[in-house]
Order: C-alpha cells, then sequence, then structure tokens
C-alpha cells in the first residue's frame, strides 16, 4: 500500500470501521488511525472488575446489528464473530403481575400478554410484516422511500409519542410496561416523538432478527470488523491520537467518527463560520451512570422467566418509567430510575469462571451528574430480585465524567452522541448530514443519520458520499 493512502478514517468505532470497510472494498487504500490501545471505540470489553470476568464497556446487546444491511454484507463469522441469541429477546419484570417476556415470536408474546394480545399483534406485528419494505428507510437519511405506502402505514403508529401509544392501543399495565421499556432506549421523555418509533422499530426488529451479542464480548465484534478490513489491505494504528486535522497525512478523504465537539476541537478551524455555529448548537442529551458487577451466580429474579433474556428492563410501570425518565430529562435525579440490564453470561459462560456470572447495567441522569446512582440502581434490582446485593463479589462504577473520558464522542455522557428528537433526526448534525464544510472532510459517526446503534451505517453512508464527491 501507498504511503499516502487515499483515505484516513479517525476513530476505530463501529461507524468508522464501516466506513473504512466500504472505502477498501472499493479499492481505496484506507488507514484507520485510534486514540486509544484497543480498537472499537464504544464496541470493547475488558476485565473490569475481577480477573476471568468479561465486561462490555459501553455497548453490550446489539438490537440493530443483524438488521443492518451493511453488517449482513460482511463476512464476519469467517473473521472469528459468533452471535449468541438468547432464547427470549428482553424481559420487563413487574411487582406484582408476570413479567412481560418478547419472544422471537410475535405470536407468543401476543398471547401472553392476555388482554392485549390482539393490539400487540396489530401494532407491532404490521411493522414485523413489512420490516422489509421499510428497513432501508429507516436505517438510512431522510429520502424519498422505495415503498411509500408501507412507511406511510408504519408512520401512522410511529408518529406518536411512546405514552401515547402504549394508553391507546394496550390496557393491561404487562403491555404498556413493556412498551415503556423498549422506548426509554431513546433516552428521551415518553411524552415526546420520536419515542413512539424508536420503541416500535426496536420491538420489531427483537422479533425479526433477534437481540444478540457477540459471544465473548463486544469486543469481538470490533476484531471481527478489524480482521475483515486488513483482508482487504487496510492499514489500523492505534495510540495515534488526533489533535489537529493539520498534524494528518494529507488524503484525498478523511472521515471522523466524531461527534460535534470532539471534531469541532480538531478540524474547527477548517469549517465555514455557519457550520462552526450550527455544531455548536448541536444538542447533546441524558448522561448515563454506568455499572458492572462481578456475581457469584445469577441474578435471583422473582419471575424466573426474566432469566431466558440477556436484556431486562428494569422500572416497573408506565407510568413510572415515564416519570423517571422526563424528570431526568429536566434535570432531577430520581430515586427510582429506569435501570437497563444485561446478564450475557446466562447464555455465554465464557465471560466467567465457572458458576460465576456478570451484570451490565446504566440508568439515564442529568447530563454532567455528579451524583452517585450506585444505591439506587442496586435497589432498583433488588427490588425484582431480592437477594441480588448478596451475590455481588465486586464492582465498577463509570460516572458520565468517566465516559466522556472513555470516549470523547459522550459528551456529558450522551451514549446516544447527541438528542434524537425529531429536529437531530433530520438535521443530523447539521443538513450536510456527512459532508462538512470543508471539501474532502466527512462525519461518519452515530451524530450523522440514521443515529445511534451499533448497525455501522453511519459509517457506511458517509463512505458512499466520500466515494461520490472526492474518490472517484
Amino acid at each position: 500500500m501507498a504511503d499516502t493512502p487515499d483515505a484516513l478514517v479517525v476513530g476505530s468505532g463501529p461507524n468508522g470501521l464501516a466506513a473504512a470497510i466500504v472505502l477498501a472494498r472499493a479499492g481505496r487504500s484506507v488507514d484507520v488511525y485510534e486514540a486509544d490501545t484497543t480498537l472499537g471505540g464504544g464496541c470493547r470489553s475488558a476485565q473490569l472488575t475481577l480477573p476471568g470476568f468479561i465486561h462490555d464497556v459501553c455497548s453490550a446487546i446489539h438490537p440493530m446489528a443483524l438488521a443492518s444491511p451493511f453488517f449482513r454484507s460482511l463476512p464476519l463469522a469467517e473473521h472469528g464473530l459468533e452471535w449468541v441469541e438468547p432464547p427470549a429477546m428482553f424481559a420487563h419484570p413487574l411487582d406484582e403481575a408476570r413479567a412481560a417476556i418478547v419472544e422471537r415470536s410475535v405470536a407468543a408474546t401476543a398471547l401472553a400478554l392476555g388482554v392485549d394480545d390482539g393490539a400487540y399483534r396489530r401494532l407491532v406485528g404490521s411493522v414485523v410484516r413489512t420490516w422489509d419494505l421499510i428497513e432501508d428507510a429507516i436505517l438510512a437519511p431522510p429520502r424519498w422511500p422505495e415503498h411509500p405506502f408501507a412507511l406511510a402505514q408504519f408512520g401512522l403508529s410511529a408518529l406518536q409519542s411512546a405514552d401515547r401509544l402504549a394508553r391507546r392501543y394496550f390496557r393491561g399495565s404487562r403491555a404498556r410496561g413493556l412498551l415503556a421499556g423498549v422506548a426509554a432506549h431513546a433516552m428521551l421523555p415518553l411524552d415526546r416523538l420520536p419515542s413512539g418509533a424508536i420503541a416500535l422499530v426496536l420491538t420489531a426488529v427483537a422479533h425479526a432478527y433477534g437481540w444478540p451479542f457477540p459471544r465473548g464480548g463486544s469486543q469481538r465484534l470490533s476484531d471481527a470488523l478489524v480482521s475483515y478490513f486488513r483482508s482487504l489491505g487496510g492499514r489500523v494504528f492505534t495510540d495515534r491520537r488526533v489533535v489537529s486535522v493539520d498534524d494528518l497525512p494529507r488524503a484525498r478523504a478523511i472521515l471522523f467518527d466524531l461527534s460535534p465537539q470532539p471534531l469541532l476541537a480538531i478540524a474547527g478551524h477548517r469549517f465555514t463560520p455557519s457550520y462552526r455555529r450550527n455544531l455548536e448548537r448541536y444538542r447533546y442529551g441524558m448522561g448515563v451512570f454506568k455499572v458492572d458487577w462481578a456475581l457469584d451466580g445469577p441474578i435471583p429474579w422473582k419471575d424466573p422467566a426474566v432469566s431466558r433474556a440477556a436484556t431486562v428492563h428494569v422500572g416497573g410501570t408506565l407510568e413510572e418509567i415515564s416519570a423517571s425518565e422526563r424528570e431526568t430529562w429536566q434535570g432531577r435525579i430520581v430515586e427510582r430510575p429506569f435501570v437497563l440490564l444485561a446478564q450475557q453470561t446466562l447464555f455465554d459462560p465464557s465471560r466467567a469462571p465457572a458458576g460465576k456470572g456478570t451484570a451490565w447495567t446504566y440508568c439515564h441522569v442529568p447530563r454532567g451528574s455528579t451524583a452517585d446512582m450506585l444505591p439506587r440502581i442496586e435497589a432498583q434490582i433488588e427490588r425484582f430480585a431480592p437477594g441480588f446485593r448478596e451475590r455481588v463479589l465486586a464492582r465498577h462504577v463509570m460516572t458520565p465524567a468517566d465516559l466522556e473520558r472513555y470516549n470523547p464522542n459522550f459528551d456529558g455522557g450522551d451514549i446516544g452522541a447527541g438528542v434524537s428528537d425529531l429536529r437531530q433526526l433530520v438535521a443530523r448534525p447539521t443538513l450536510r448530514w456527512y459532508r462538512t464544510s470543508a471539501r474532502g472532510l466527512y462525519i461518519c459517526s452515530a451524530s450523522t443519520p440514521p443515529g445511534v446503534g451499533v448497525h455501522g451505517m453511519c459509517g457506511y453512508f458517509a463512505a458512499m458520499a466520500a466515494l461520490s464527491d472526492v474518490l472517484r
């Protein structure tokens, strides 16, 4: 390969690696620069607590990975990646009632919801049935869809808040709580758009493709992407922190797997004043407070059915989750936060010593919060799994500030790389999307369409823009 590549990619998260792979498959020479010693960005694993316990440092379960048209096109199994699909996609425990469980089958899930059987089939089942027709429109920047009628049908339900959707369609607490839990992934108040759309997409994907995770840790996905990229002739350099774009070698295209704040620090002087102002106005959302545990055995859920899922939404009823997310959005610390939990070792014993386990969680907090949420998170888990604390061998905590130090894209602890409301889904981070005001400089991070998620589509579209503009 030539010493001066056609393109440089700054950052080795899933989107940066996706962009590098697209360019390499097009026959361009590509170098990837990573500031850390380990590749993967938000998709890394490490022994955070005790020796032999493997924890995912940021992303853990990957609902959009197999739904990604780009990832499906890659031979990642040939490069060591193995997906694990638990028996149930996700679980939602409740205080008195049985837990709500999302199975791979729409019919089985709906049947267990009792009074909401028919409503679930109509609401979620309709999205699953048309997913192949609307997938390209959802996982792409805004454009005229190939199947407008199918997308319009989806929009009739999706253009409602999750709170309204749950109350309008469901009568029972289990179905309402289930929808609230998956909607909370949006990191928005449940009474705001597009929380309903995000809830429907993630639930439909659970039925269409599952909510899998990589055997051995999320690092295995990054390792497989790097291995495939290198097989195409790509080069990867670690410990290469980029302070200024002016320090990089000359290249026809430079793609940044960065959110607006770190991008401005590195390349802001290359942009026009109006474009800089637009990036400066980009809004980051709620932060997260993350905890990993080494456990002396599985979590003792009151409802054993919760142990059939790797992903558990801990937060109680629709009303509780809606109030928690709204108050957090407004800058307040809540006593009963919504907690997103993953218990991968139930289905992947390679991550812990024999008979032991791990748990991965986070809760939402105001951006930049310094509050200690550990007691509140553990109390929420203990509420649905009495005796949980007795199984804890060690803990590892990451505050919003820790997460930002780990990955500058997570400004204020926002792991979504920016608010995903309607305005910032359309103009993400600006109406230029992947292109900046400087020729040859592009953004390929989750701060571009279609947004957050381990799916690589942001990197794919950014690379296609570079190929169209300057790498023809």
